[in-house]
């Protein structure tokens, strides 16, 4: 059947309205207003925080703590040397990581790994490089360029 103005209808539970309550008892949710008899949550002003258990011990609470979370790291994106050899490119610059699919966002940290061998030379751009990808992407004829400094400088640190 063609669909026309004469035959067009709303997708289901589209024409719904909000659920209006304390508007007496015809509507069904007169009385009350759905807050049941008694108790905490049926007075005003009620709001209980998130994860309330009556009182209970909250289960974040009850939960032993574990470790150290530094606030003050910097992460990396982590690009591997057998990703870039599937590439089949010459030159990576900074730029590139997103248009490539390596990295999600220009403003991100990249940080090359040696996991991977490289078959030609590849010139590569980025923030940090483990000591074995620099090893092998010189082998393989290319350069590792690290952006804000040299290789040299950041294997000394």
């Amino acid at each position: 059947m063609a669909l026309n103005l004469s035959n067009l209808r709303a997708p289901k539970k589209a024409n719904i309205g909000r659920k209006r309550v304390g508007r007496g008892m015809g509507s069904g949710m007169g009385k009350t207003s759905t807050r049941g008899h008694k108790g905490q949550g049926s007075r005003t002003g009620s709001s209980m925080m998130r994860g309330f258990e009556g009182g209970q011990m909250p289960l974040h609470r009850r939960m032993p703590k574990r470790g150290f979370t530094n606030i003050f790291r910097t992460e990396y994106v982590v690009v591997n040397l057998d990703r870039i050899a599937k590439l089949d490119v010459a030159e990576i610059l900074a730029d590139d990581y997103t248009k490539l699919g390596l990295a999600s966002s220009k403003k991100v940290l990249i940080k090359i790994l040696g996991t991977g061998e490289l078959s030609k030379a590849v010139t590569i751009q980025a923030h940090k490089f483990s000591k074995s990808a620099v090893a092998k992407i010189e082998k393989a004829g290319g350069k590792a360029v690290v952006l804000g400094g040299t290789v040299k400088e950041d294997a000394k640190n």
